[in-house]
C-alpha cells in the first residue's frame, strides 16, 4: 500500500486553526502548516497527476504552491461578515484546461475534520454555460436522467450547490426535470470519512471516485463545448 499523504496530524492542525483563527497564531505555527498541510497536499496533487491523465487529459493537476491546484489558505474577507483570515480546510481543484477560474468543469477535493468531500461538476457556471447545460437537459432529458442516475447509484453521490426558487426564464415550470433546470450549480459530491482520507490507498480511492464521475463530467463538458 502507498504511504499516506494526509495524517491525523493534518486534521489536528486544521482543528487547532479553527479554534485559533487569527494571524498571530498562524504565523507562530506556520512551519506546522507547511509540514502537515501544504506539503502533503502538494505531494497528493503530484501523485494524482498520472491517475488524472488516465481519466482525462483535459484536466490539470498542478502541484505548484502558488497558482496551482491547491487553493490559498487565506480567505477573501472583503465582502464577508466573517473576518477570520484563514480557511480551516484544504481545497484542491483539478480544473479543465479551458478554464481560467473556479467556475470551469473540475474535479474537487476538500479536506476538513469530519467534513471531507470529493466532488465533480461545474460550480457557479457563467450565464452562457448555465444556459447551455439547461438547454442540454431539455434537448435530451432521457440521456441526462440516465447519466445522473447511473452516477449517483455508484457511490451515493448527492447534489451540492444552489438552486433558483422559480423556473429559470424561458423554461417550462412544469418540465419533469424542473428541479435540475433550477440548479445554479451542477456538482455531485460524496462524503469522505477521516479514516479513508488518512489511508495509504487514498490517492487511488480518490481516483476511483473521479472515474465514477466520468459520464457526468463528459455530459457537462459536451454541453459547454469543451473536450473531455
Amino acid at each position: 500500500m502507498n504511504p499516506s499523504h494526509f495524517t491525523g496530524e493534518t486534521f489536528t492542525f486544521l482543528r487547532e486553526l479553527h479554534e485559533n483563527n487569527e494571524r498571530e497564531w498562524f504565523l507562530a505555527h506556520k512551519d506546522r502548516y507547511v509540514d502537515r498541510v501544504q506539503v502533503p497536499a502538494l505531494r497528493f496533487i503530484g501523485d494524482f497527476s498520472t491517475r488524472l491523465e488516465s481519466i482525462s487529459r483535459h484536466f490539470v493537476a498542478d502541484p505548484r504552491p502558488l497558482g496551482g491546484s491547491m487553493f490559498r489558505i487565506y480567505r477573501d474577507v472583503r465582502f464577508s461578515k466573517d473576518k477570520s483570515p484563514y480557511k480551516t480546510h484544504i481545497g484542491i481543484q483539478f480544473r479543465h484546461t479551458s478554464g481560467k477560474d473556479v467556475h470551469a468543469p473540475a474535479f474537487y477535493l476538500g479536506i476538513e475534520p469530519a467534513k471531507s468531500v470529493a466532488a465533480f461538476g461545474i460550480w457557479h457556471p457563467d450565464r452562457s454555460a448555465l444556459r447551455r447545460v439547461r438547454d442540454m437537459i431539455v434537448d435530451d432529458p432521457e440521456h441526462w436522467r440516465e447519466v445522473v442516475g447511473k452516477t449517483q447509484k455508484q457511490n451515493d453521490f448527492a447534489w451540492y450547490g444552489e438552486s433558483l426558487v422559480r423556473a429559470p426564464k424561458g423554461f417550462d415550470a412544469n418540465h419533469p426535470l424542473i428541479d435540475d433546470l433550477k440548479r445554479k450549480d451542477f456538482v455531485l459530491m460524496v462524503d469522505l470519512p477521516d479514516g479513508v482520507v488518512t489511508s495509504g490507498g487514498f490517492v487511488d480511492r480518490y481516483a476511483e471516485i473521479c472515474q465514477e464521475g466520468t459520464a457526468f463530467m463528459q455530459c457537462l463538458c459536451e454541453a459547454v463545448d469543451v473536450p473531455f
